[in-house]
């Protein structure tokens, strides 16, 4: 063993390009959701007063920053949420990011990445607190060592895995990709739920009104909801 350390060399260096590599991701994804919340305060600020005289008083468009790792826009019914995950992953073996060049030849390292998830809720949700409601993943951001940047979702087409490496995170890509999240949102309608699931209800669910939140609503409430429907 090392006299200094009590580790073997090969494993102290192993703490070290980990650890590293680790904190550089934490890093850049943290600068990423930084940029984000900028895009989407400058957005709702924007819109808000584009829309001004357009738009019904009651609907809003709002940002709120909710912390280091979590930001809300909310446009219309629609919450969109923006939460940055604070651990590191790496891609699995099997995934086709693998198959990309700059994964395959570049090295192990640039698949490790920070992700960023956007989640799309019904405002009202939160504002009557039904807690029992379900929100939807719409997108994730993947970000690497080297600021590069990849994103799945619904009409997020322009940054897939195929072009994992070719661009560097910029605020350009960002806002396309908060637009695609939009997009899809103001698209993805909330559904009527089949009439025999709803057709029945107890005294318990109408009591309080933290119960009523057992009521539950979401967009496509009563469908089954795939990878396929976000993808």
């Amino acid at each position: 063993m090392d006299s200094s350390t009590g580790l073997k060399p090969h494993l102290l260096q192993a703490i070290i390009e980990r650890s590293n590599l680790s904190q550089r991701v934490y890093d850049n994804t943290y600068a990423v959701m930084t940029k984000l919340k900028e895009i989407l305060h400058e957005l709702a600020s924007e819109l808000d007063e584009e829309l001004e005289e357009r738009l019904d008083e009651r609907v809003r468009i709002e940002y709120r920053d909710r912390g280091k790792y979590e930001a809300h826009f909310i446009f219309g019914e629609n919450l969109l949420i923006f939460s940055m995950h604070t651990d590191i992953f790496r891609f699995d073996a099997g995934d086709a990011v693998w198959q990309n060049p700059y994964v395959a030849d570049g090295g192990a390292d640039n698949a490790f990445c920070g992700i960023i998830n956007v989640w799309n809720f019904l405002k009202d949700s939160f504002e009557h607190k039904r807690l029992g409601d379900e929100g939807y993943l719409v997108a994730r951001i993947f970000v690497n060592r080297e600021m590069r940047f990849m994103v799945e979702g619904k009409g997020q087409t322009a940054f897939g895995r195929a072009e994992f490496g070719r661009r560097s995170v910029d605020k350009e890509g960002l806002a396309d990709v908060v637009e695609a999240a939009i997009d899809y949102a103001l698209h993805f309608d909330l559904l009527v739920p089949p009439y025999e699931s709803q057709k029945v209800v107890t005294a318990e669910v109408f009591s309080t009104r933290v119960e009523n939140s057992k009521m539950r609503t979401g967009k496509m409430l009563g469908y089954e909801f795939n990878v396929g429907d976000i993808l």
